[in-house]
C-alpha cells in the first residue's frame, strides 16, 4: 500500500520542494506545468476534502486557499512534518495511506496528486472500493499522477529516459507501480465511477471520477 517507499519519502521529504520547480533536470517534465496540475484537481474539488499523499503539503495549500475544508493524509513523519511548518496549524495532517486512514464524515472529493502509482493495481482496486463506499453519490476522486495511454507508451517513455541518460527516472518508472489509463478506467468504472482523463503533460494526467451509484 506503497509503505515499502517510507524510508524514500523521508529522505526525499528536504528535497521535494526543489524538485518540483525543475532542480532536477531528469524531473522537469515530470514536473512540468506543476502549479497548474495542482490548480486543476483543486479547480475540480467541491466539498469536504480529504488528500491522501500529502507530501510537504503543495496541493493541501492550494485547496486551503480556494477555501476548501480540507483533511490531509500522509504516511511519512519527514513529509508531515515539513507540510505542517508549511500549512496553517488548524489544517489536520494525519498519519495513513491511501487503504488504511482514518476515517472522516461528509467527505465529497478525494484527491490526490504525485502518489496513486506507490499502489499496485490490485491496491488501486482496493482503494476505489473503499472510496466508493465512502462518498455519496456525486461525490468525486480527483487524482494527479504518471500514467500511460498503453503499455507501448510506457515503454517507449523509459526508453526515452534512458537515451537521453535519465537513470534515475528510468529506475523509477520500472521500481514503482505505474499503470495505463484504460486500467484505471476499468477500476473507476467497475466500482461505480464515471471518469475521464485530461494529459497536462508527456507523464501526468488528471484521472477525473464522479460516483453515479448509491
Amino acid at each position: 500500500m506503497g509503505r515499502e517507499f517510507l524510508d524514500l519519502f523521508d529522505e526525499w521529504a528536504k528535497d521535494y520542494d526543489q524538485a518540483v520547480i525543475g532542480k532536477d533536470p531528469q524531473y522537469v517534465e515530470v514536473f512540468s506545468n506543476y502549479e497548474q496540475i495542482l490548480s486543476e484537481v483543486a479547480n475540480r474539488s467541491y466539498g469536504k476534502v480529504l488528500e491522501f499523499g500529502v507530501g510537504t503539503g503543495n496541493l493541501t495549500k492550494v485547496l486551503f486557499d480556494q477555501g476548501y475544508d480540507v483533511v490531509g493524509i500522509e504516511p511519512s513523519t519527514e513529509m508531515r512534518k515539513v507540510a505542517k511548518q508549511k500549512l496553517p496549524a488548524h489544517i489536520p495532517i494525519k498519519e495513513g495511506d491511501f487503504l488504511t486512514f482514518p476515517l472522516e464524515k461528509d467527505v465529497t472529493t478525494i484527491v490526490s496528486s504525485y502518489a496513486f502509482h506507490h499502489l499496485t493495481d490490485e491496491e488501486k482496486e482496493k482503494a476505489f472500493n473503499i472510496y466508493s463506499s465512502l462518498l455519496k453519490k456525486q461525490g468525486k476522486v480527483v487524482f494527479a499522477d504518471t500514467m500511460f495511454e498503453s503499455d507501448r507508451a510506457f515503454t517507449t517513455i523509459i526508453e526515452e529516459a534512458k537515451e537521453k541518460g535519465y537513470n534515475r527516472l528510468a529506475e523509477d518508472l520500472l521500481s514503482e507501480y505505474y499503470t495505463t489509463i484504460p486500467n484505471l478506467k476499468r477500476i473507476a468504472e467497475d466500482t461505480g465511477f464515471t471518469v475521464h482523463f485530461t494529459q497536462l503533460n508527456d507523464f501526468v494526467w488528471i484521472l477525473d471520477a464522479t460516483k453515479v451509484k448509491d
